[in-house]
């Protein structure tokens, strides 16, 4: 798929609808010569049928039913950015669609949706313990586009998009990209400690460069952005902390120097991580 600036390139005097087609149709090269929306759904929808699960079936020769292979990826698409594993995936069949899969074969379907390039998956790191949470974890669709013409485009929730899209554009740009996990213990009300777990949105490795990413449609209300910041500010270290937000915003930098910058910019200009 095109990364946003490539797609971006193709329509230079509007960026608004750039970012819009971007959102929903992703960036399969040949959606851009697509002019309707039925246009590229059927487009989206048969590289489906025709290429990817076609392929999956004779590559790896497997026996499922077709519509088996079908519900899991809408269930994944309709998860994005939740914690989720094979077990969770199980039972959601279970419960949902009445139907009894076992988790080893749901990870076996898993499996063969990321070597055929439709999801990829990123674990969960300790932050502090420095070590690897094998479970659950985040399964992303490698193109925005496959992800929503999986649900007919009916569920655009923005925030999940968005960070499906950043973690995208920062897979291409080469890093290691982890869902970070920060702990730390404190007292409730009535005194008793308890131990609490936050979540980073990205810990993004690449050689000797470690970014902390949090992405956020907004942080205009100040509650919301404390919410936000609130793992990024226990992390603990002095790599860099950024904020990606919706808006077309001025980047700035608050009092614990965290980065707060706009997603169009972000996905634009490489270097803006380092500002």
């Amino acid at each position: 798929p095109l990364t946003y600036d490539e797609f971006y390139a193709a329509y230079p005097n509007d960026k608004r609808y750039a970012w819009r087609e971007f959102m929903t149709y992703g960036g399969m090269p040949f959606v851009l010569h697509k002019t309707t929306h039925e246009e590229k759904s059927r487009y989206l929808q048969d590289l489906f049928r025709l290429t990817y699960i076609k392929d999956i079936l004779e590559r790896n020769r497997l026996r499922a039913n077709v519509e088996v292979l079908d519900e899991l990826l809408n269930v994944v698409a309709s998860s994005v950015g939740s914690l989720s594993n094979p077990t969770r995936l199980s039972n959601t069949f279970q419960s949902v669609k009445g139907l009894k899969i076992k988790n080893e074969t749901i990870s076996t379907y898993l499996d063969c949706f990321i070597d055929a390039y439709i999801l990829s998956k990123s674990y969960r790191y300790d932050i502090k313990g420095r070590s690897y949470i094998d479970t659950p974890l985040k399964y992303y669709f490698t193109d925005i586009g496959l992800r929503n013409v999986r649900l007919n485009f009916r569920q655009q929730e923005e925030n999940h998009i968005m960070e499906n899209i950043i973690y995208n554009e920062l897979i291409a740009r080469g890093f290691n990209v982890d869902v970070g996990v920060v702990e730390y213990n404190h007292k409730d009300a009535n005194g008793k400690k308890i131990r609490t777990q936050l979540e980073v949105d990205f810990v993004v490795n690449k050689i000797d460069k470690r970014y902390y990413i949090q992405s956020a449609l907004t942080v205009a209300d100040e509650e919301k952005r404390q919410q936000e910041v609130r793992s990024l500010n226990r992390v603990g270290d002095s790599f860099k902390k950024i904020v990606v937000v919706k808006d077309n915003i001025i980047p700035w930098h608050d009092d614990n120097g965290i980065l707060y910058i706009g997603i169009e910019q972000f996905l634009l200009d490489e270097t803006a991580m380092d500002m």
